[in-house]
């Protein structure tokens, strides 16, 4: 299986070009709406609805585990669809999630400031201040989702196998260079250890985010994900209620079928 992930700067036709890719190479294609259904599917709408392409207020940062719940429940979401195969994924930080599987491409669209606001005067015709506003907004909203998801620099050039300026490139040429890339000999295919890494790393995201949001994710508490289908968990717990709501938790997450308990019961923890 294979991976092709595209980021852009608002402006650029990245998502045409994205779509355009995943219909020529017969992949599946992972924008907003195919990853809500997913999610949807999962339980987790809501909070995907919630974590915008855009980091958290320093207020929620600092008095809420919220984002980070959110958060890890994207994060699990884009892995699981992962699984399945051959996929086109279209933002969403999956440059970074799958960065180090050799199977995947990393793609960056970019162009000028002001080729992109004269793209989004015709597309949503607006007034060209709006238009550079938009563009402003979007641009610090995808700096500010990266830091806070992965303390990265969304335009970091190590972060992406292909950098291409649509300001010259037409959409199908742009296709193209997507296209033969994905094609190249260098673009090792993931057989079925990646899955069940992949497996393992969206279990891991669904546990920390079901503990996260009950409130039991505290300092002591540690777990680890042994399988695709099984979870170690190990520390402290302030009582014997606490233990047995953090193992109901756990066992209540779809596809966890062994968990093992190491935790020991310390008042005032």
């Amino acid at each position: 299986m294979y991976f092709i992930t595209v980021s852009e700067m608002i402006g650029t036709n990245g998502d045409k070009i994205a779509t355009e890719v995943a219909k020529i190479l017969n992949y599946t294609y992972y924008g907003e709406e195919e990853l809500f259904k997913v999610a949807n599917e999962m339980g987790f709408l809501s909070d995907l609805e919630k974590l915008d392409e855009k980091g958290p207020t320093l207020l929620e940062k600092l008095f809420s585990e919220k984002p980070k719940v959110y958060l890890d429940r994207l994060q699990s979401v884009i892995y699981e669809v992962a699984k399945k195969g051959d996929a086109v994924f279209f933002g969403r930080g999956s440059q970074l999630l799958l960065n180090s599987f050799g199977c995947a491409l990393h793609v960056l669209v970019t162009g000028s400031m002001e080729k992109r606001a004269e793209r989004i005067v015709k597309e949503m015709n607006v007034e060209k201040e709006v238009a550079e506003k938009i563009v402003q907004r979007s641009d610090q909203n995808k700096r500010g989702f990266l830091k806070f998801a992965f303390d990265e620099d969304w335009l970091n050039p190590r972060l992406y196998d292909l950098i291409l300026n649509t300001d010259k490139l037409s959409i199908d040429s742009t296709v193209k260079m997507i296209t033969d890339g994905a094609r190249s000999e260098e673009i090792k295919v993931c057989g079925t250890d990646s899955v069940r890494r992949l497996g393992k790393l969206s279990l891991h995201r669904q546990v920390e985010s079901a503990l996260l949001d009950a409130g039991v994710m505290h300092l002591n508490l540690y777990f680890t994900v042994e399988d695709t289908d099984s979870v170690r968990i190990y520390g402290l717990a302030h009582s014997s209620e606490e233990k047995e709501m953090i193992e109901n938790i756990v066992k209540g997450i779809k596809g966890v079928k062994k968990i093992t308990t190491n935790l020991a019961i310390i008042k005032g923890v």
